[in-house]
């Protein structure tokens, strides 16, 4: 079908100012691009912005997109691509389903594990049709576990050879790339050395750091000499630490010194002022890998929770649990929306013991057990946002506020790019249209490797949103997080006419793209 775009101003991905120009689409891609006459159903952009569709470059959609492949929350703000894999977590390699499942975002019951590989994986998702493009790194997590397990130590010889391996499949079954997430208990007995030799195999390696509070600096540090030795493009996934302006200030100064080195190193940073994990993140790796009868008897033994008390975990790290809040769930509602110090005073106890026993009690329903950390200011994220290495990502999962994922939230689904567009072009002034559309579309598809994606040229994929620039804003809000957000009026995937008049129209366009 051929496709007319007329009227609007088109803002090209580039990073150049706009200009009123003219769009037509013909077998998914631009074919024109200017003043033309041609036969085509005509979309009448006049006072709308035309752009790429945005680029998500750090997302956790790997699971809920075989769940619900609509991807409503991500087309509703323009994004037609996804780059999925990111902190360790995701869908392949797989060998025990069990133990994958606590490298999975957005995990149930509703699709089962059946696959095992990179390959098997890809075609599963390309069976869902999803509405948007994917393409996936490889999870530093689900290699670890499919050969060290839940085990806190330094992979063998043996068994790095055989995450080599591993790795070495998913990038020729088409992955674009490798992530670590080292902060979190299964990547926490990862070296250095264990993760510059797998680094070394990959042409991309984004990384969420082993230390985000205390020692945030030194963990960006770490991460530059990976990629400086493995001789890689490196991105530093949501750069900004959880601990202040200051150590934010020096984290940001190291990544300029190793760009002004020659270093292929760049940013991104999700748009919420607080982080979201799961409660169990709390676990050291040997409770969170056994079985649920052994998980019942360690929490319930106070030897066992003496034992873990030292772990340090992504929430234990700041050690100030009136920042760690508990979201909306059914397991204990009456402290949804309460921070852990409070639950824990109201119940007599110290915040550790409080959060083994909300475990405890909620070992069925592990994945709805989430919390958000408050730790970064609006002055950060300006800083951050303005900077010109920085690009925003979701660091959510597409969902919708109906069908199976209705009753699921992930802060940043239904917010990121509207936010960054509000906050960066409206509000503060610190991106003028033309950068703040570049930082959305065609830095991140340059930063993954995308060549006909990310900007509009005649040849290009025929990836365009049209959005009011006045109007194109976040609904959701921290409590009330599933709310689609305003301002984009149409969406194209590959051609198809995905969103119209702001209305999804039921197509799924979406392509699994291979490297």
């Amino acid at each position: 079908m051929r496709l007319a775009i007329r009227g609007g101003t088109v803002v090209d991905g580039t990073g150049a100012p706009g200009r009123r120009a003219d769009l037509l689409v013909e077998d998914g891609r631009i074919a024109d691009l200017g003043s033309f006459d041609a036969e085509a159903f005509e979309i009448d952009a006049t006072g709308m912005l035309v752009a790429p569709g945005f680029v998500d470059l750090h997302s956790h959609s790997d699971y809920t997109l075989l769940v619900d492949p609509r991807a409503v929350s991500a087309i509703h703000q323009g994004v037609t691509t996804e780059v999925v894999g990111n902190c360790g977590f995701g869908c392949f390699p797989i060998r025990d389903a069990a133990i994958a499942r606590r490298a999975i975002y957005g995990y149930s019951d509703d699709v089962p594990v059946t696959w095992s590989s990179a390959g098997e994986y890809f075609e599963r998702l390309e069976d869902a049709r999803p509405a948007v493009n994917v393409l996936s790194l490889v999870p530093n997590g689900q290699l670890r576990l499919a050969t060290v397990g839940l085990s806190e130590r330094e992979a063998s010889s043996d068994e790095r050879r055989e995450m080599q391996a591993l790795l070495h499949e998913s990038l020729d079954h088409g992955a674009w790339g490798y992530s670590t997430g080292l902060e979190y208990a299964q990547e926490q007995g990862a070296t250095e050395e264990e993760i510059t030799a797998l680094a070394r195999l990959a042409p991309f390696y984004a990384t969420h750091t082993r230390r985000r509070d205390a020692g945030a600096a030194e963990a960006v540090a770490e991460a530059l000499r990976t990629g400086d030795r493995a001789g890689i493009r490196l991105q530093v996934s949501h750069l900004v630490p959880r601990n202040g302006l200051e150590e934010s200030r020096r984290c940001i100064e190291l990544v300029d010194a190793a760009r002004a080195r020659g270093q292929d190193v760049a940013f991104d940073m999700h748009t919420r002022t607080f982080g979201l994990t799961n409660l169990y993140s709390v676990l050291p790796p040997w409770a969170l890998g056994a079985e649920r009868h052994e998980l019942v008897a360690i929490l319930r033994d106070s030897a066992k929770r003496d034992a873990m008390r030292d772990h340090r975990s992504i929430l234990s790290a700041g050690a100030d649990w009136s920042r760690v809040v508990l979201l909306d769930n059914d397991v204990w509602p009456e402290h949804a929306r309460r921070d852990l110090q409070a639950i824990a005073e109201d119940r007599g106890q110290a915040p550790l013991d409080a959060v083994y026993d909300l475990l405890l009690d909620g070992l069925d329903e592990l994945h709805h057990l989430l919390v958000i950390i408050h730790a970064y200011t609006e002055q950060q994220q300006r800083e951050a946002f303005a900077h010109p290495l920085c690009v925003p990502g979701s660091d959510a999962t597409t969902l919708a506020p109906d069908g199976p994922l209705a009753g699921s939230s992930f802060h940043g689904a239904y917010t990121w790019a509207a936010w960054f567009w509000r906050f960066m072009v409206r509000d503060e002034r610190l991106l003028d249209p033309a950068a703040a559309i570049h930082r959305l579309t065609g830095a991140p598809a340059e930063r993954i490797g995308l060549a006909d994606r990310g900007v509009l040229r005649p040849g290009a994929r025929a990836d365009v949103v049209v959005l009011d620039p006045h109007v194109f804003e976040e609904r959701g809000t921290t409590f009330e997080p599933n709310r689609v957000a305003t301002g984009v009026r149409d969406v194209l995937v590959n051609g198809v006419h995905t969103l119209r008049d702001g209305s999804l129209t039921g197509a799924r366009a979406g392509e699994v793209l291979r490297r």
